[in-house]
């Protein structure tokens, strides 16, 4: 029997997330869980007279894969992505990844040989084409929001469908502050930073790119970071999951950097000269989302959070730092979770995860819910 949520989550993801037109060719990718889907999806892509085309994935068979990597393997990869990303309009990528750990034997310089090869295909898809990445529920999902699969399923479909049009609006003011704010600084347990984001655009994310959404982006300029920040959520990255990650600043790059794992965190730092330097400054609104679950697509947005990301800036709020490596790492400062303020021009805008300033409120739980 279908499920009425995934008929309307579907129809979200084409009218809302693509806008897909007549004629337009959209690529939908996913593996064996997500089938239920990707059905809708096709079904509304026809139905609006565009024209599907479907990807099936497979996460063992990545791991078989890139665990071989070699230079003519990725060089090739990325030649077949660039052919099929060019004849494209749209894609849509469905996860549903059961195992975090699959790829943490892999070693780092195949990814490095991956992600080095690969670059030119992946910038040419976010910036020229039109996509959108979400989760389909398992149990691993489940598992990591330690919810039942059943609970999980109610939740994710509540979460992906949550009214992105009032989000749109509620997140204008921010944006408007954000772009003529020249200093910002944070302060939270662990945490005392200080950037500029003077003259780089902020960017509202209400449901185009990643499902579910909510977050308002920008990037700090890049020589300007200084301080020192405490992340106080667990992070993923490549199969290996970080905790107590520790950075610490000076004119824009990390200079030290410790975690429970501190030798392999600073292995991904040492990818390539960018990953030493930040790419995006975010700011999450989801009023949702609440509680991390190792999973970056939800983590992200956490109401009460913000992301300050290693790596690679986007093209949308550029800073001019390139790297292969984009690793959103996330704090939220709400008072469960130690508090913490974050400051434009010397003006405190948040506090303990609210908005405290009267054009901002619109993004507070209670008003979005």
């Amino acid at each position: 029997m279908r499920d009425p949520r995934l008929e309307k989550l579907a129809d979200m993801l084409i009218t809302h997330s693509l806008k897909l037109e007549q004629g337009e060719k959209v690529m939908i990718v996913g593996d064996a869980n997500t089938v239920p889907l990707l059905k809708e999806l096709m079904k509304k892509a026809f139905d609006i007279g565009a024209i599907p085309y479907y990807q099936m994935n497979d996460q063992e068979l990545n791991r078989i894969q890139v665990s071989n990597a070699s230079e003519e393997l990725a060089a090739t990869q990325n030649r077949w992505n660039m052919h099929q990303y060019q004849d494209l309009d749209a894609l849509i990528q469905v996860a549903s990844e059961w195992n975090d750990a699959e790829f943490g034997e892999v070693p780092a310089e195949k990814w490095q040989v991956i992600m080095k090869n690969t670059q030119e295909s992946q910038d040419f898809l976010i910036n020229n084409k039109k996509w959108v990445l979400l989760n389909y529920p398992n149990n691993a999902l489940a598992q990591k929001a330690k919810m039942s699969y059943e609970r999980f399923f109610d939740y994710l479909l509540e979460v992906c469908n949550v009214d992105y049009q009032q989000m749109e609006e509620a997140q204008k003011p921010l944006k408007a502050l954000m772009d003529k704010t020249d200093r910002v600084h944070i302060k939270g347990e662990g945490t005392d930073l200080t950037f500029s984001i003077k003259d780089i655009p902020a960017v509202m994310c209400f449901g185009k790119r990643n499902i579910p959404d909510g977050e308002v982006y920008t990037a700090p300029i890049k020589d300007s970071v200084n301080g020192y920040i405490t992340y106080n959520t667990p992070t993923l990255y490549h199969g290996h999951t970080f905790t107590n990650i520790h950075l610490k600043f000076e004119n824009g790059k990390i200079v030290e950097a410790t975690a429970d794992k501190t030798e392999e965190l600073n292995k991904i730092l040492d990818t390539d000269e960018g990953a030493r330097y930040i790419g995006e400054f975010a700011i999450g609104v989801n009023p949702i989302i609440q509680e991390p679950m190792l999973d970056i697509l939800f983590d992200e947005k956490i109401g009460g959070s913000f992301h300050f990301t290693p790596g690679q800036a986007y093209e949308q709020a550029d800073n001019g730092n390139r790297s292969s490596v984009h690793w959103d790492m996330v704090n939220i400062q709400r008072q469960e979770y130690g508090g913490g303020e974050i400051y434009f021009d010397d003006v405190l805008i948040r506090k303990d995860g609210l908005f405290v300033i009267e054009e901002l409120k619109g993004l507070n739980p209670d008003a979005l819910k």
